[in-house]
């Protein structure tokens, strides 16, 4: 029976119990409480359950704006969408930095290895050519890395200089990045080899430009 109601009119306060329920009917309600309305567990753990209790914030939701980060949002410079994309010169300066010293680092430990392998030895030793090896590869892997990494930073902060000055991003801006970068990184050396660097920077910007808008 999930209702009952008990109707007792007329009962007074010197009616027994047995008088009581002599005289009490009993009835069913014919519309039983639906499933969907009936009162479960979960609904009387909810009832004491206040979020502001646990945190301040919880009822807010959405409404934290500035909790958004748009990590997916490309940079809306003109030109700038190429076959890797970017999300600004922050990007390009630390991902370009990085995957450039790396190469560096694995390209000259490639060229350290087989040097030391190929190294003339007084003595016939495995201990020796090991560290013949070893020697080459930290001295050509480092060497090689730092150099690298060096010229993306000086590569990616002048392209993003030149990019907001223009406010366009292309090949051409690019070339002039690369050429800027040579000069500058052999700087030291004397001019004709600064001039050297420039050319050899300047046609390696704008063969990667192309590489990367035609992919």
């Amino acid at each position: 029976m999930s209702s009952s109601n008990i109707e007792n009119s007329g009962a007074s306060s010197s009616q027994t119990p047995t008088d009581v329920l002599r005289s009490a009917t009993f009835s069913r309600s014919d519309s039983p409480a639906s499933p969907e309305h009936a009162v479960t567990s979960s609904d009387l753990l909810m009832a004491a359950y206040d979020p502001a209790r646990l945190h301040p914030l919880a009822e807010l939701g959405d409404k934290l704006d500035y909790l958004l980060l748009d990590d997916d949002k490309t940079t809306e410079l003109p030109g700038a969408g190429t076959a890797i994309p970017s999300r600004g010169w922050s990007d390009d300066l630390c991902y370009g930095t990085g995957t450039m010293y790396l190469s560096g680092l694995a390209l000259g430990g490639t060229w350290g290895f087989r040097e030391g392998a190929r190294r003339p030895l007084a003595v016939s030793n495995s201990r020796l050519r090991i560290n013949s090896i070893l020697n080459s590869v930290t001295r050509r892997g480092t060497f090689i890395g730092n150099s690298a990494g060096v010229m993306a930073l000086i590569y990616n902060g002048v392209n993003s200089s030149i990019d907001a000055m223009r406010g366009k991003h292309d090949t051409l801006g690019s070339m002039a990045a690369g050429a800027l970068t040579g000069a500058i990184f052999k700087s030291t050396a004397g001019i004709k080899p600064a001039i050297a660097a420039a050319a050899v920077g300047t046609s390696m910007a704008g063969i990667w430009s192309y590489v990367k808008k035609s992919v």
